[in-house]
């Protein structure tokens, strides 16, 4: 039996975006399962909670492996990413929303600041080549 991929179109998004489109993807994603586990919390679902703001996590645990540590603001990004992770195993081990609520807050500034940054660089690069601008876009809002 072969192997088939819950979503086709994910997957190519995914083996074909760029480095600034993965990022946001990965907000997206963190966003989401920090939303369902703060509903999942408030609903008393512990055992959703858990999965969903361990998902969370991972991918926080990815921004953290991938930080170009050359960057000067690496260091920042490092302490703030190390904090979301305390703050969310705080909403999962008290199932308390207010410290993953707090976390979520933070996750939607940081993806607004990253696809700006994105479109900063695709209108430089495409003044550069001559080409048009083509915005990033996300799939939350």
């Amino acid at each position: 039996m072969q192997y088939q991929p819950r979503n086709p179109y994910m997957q190519t998004s995914v083996q074909t975006a760029n480095p600034a489109a993965l990022l946001i993807m990965l907000y997206d994603g963190a966003i989401r399962f920090c939303r369902q586990g703060i509903e999942a919390i408030k609903e008393q679902r512990n055992a959703d909670a858990h999965t969903s703001l361990m998902k969370t996590q991972d991918i926080i645990s990815e921004f953290i492996i991938t930080l170009d540590r050359s960057n000067p603001v690496s260091e920042s990004l490092l302490l703030l990413y190390d904090y979301f992770k305390q703050r969310l195993i705080e909403a999962n081990t008290q199932k308390n929303a207010e410290p993953a609520e707090e976390v979520l807050e933070h996750l939607l500034d940081l993806k607004a600041t990253w696809v700006e940054a994105a479109k900063q660089v695709n209108q430089m690069a495409g003044q550069a080549n001559g080409s048009s601008f083509t915005a990033t876009h996300s799939t939350v809002v």
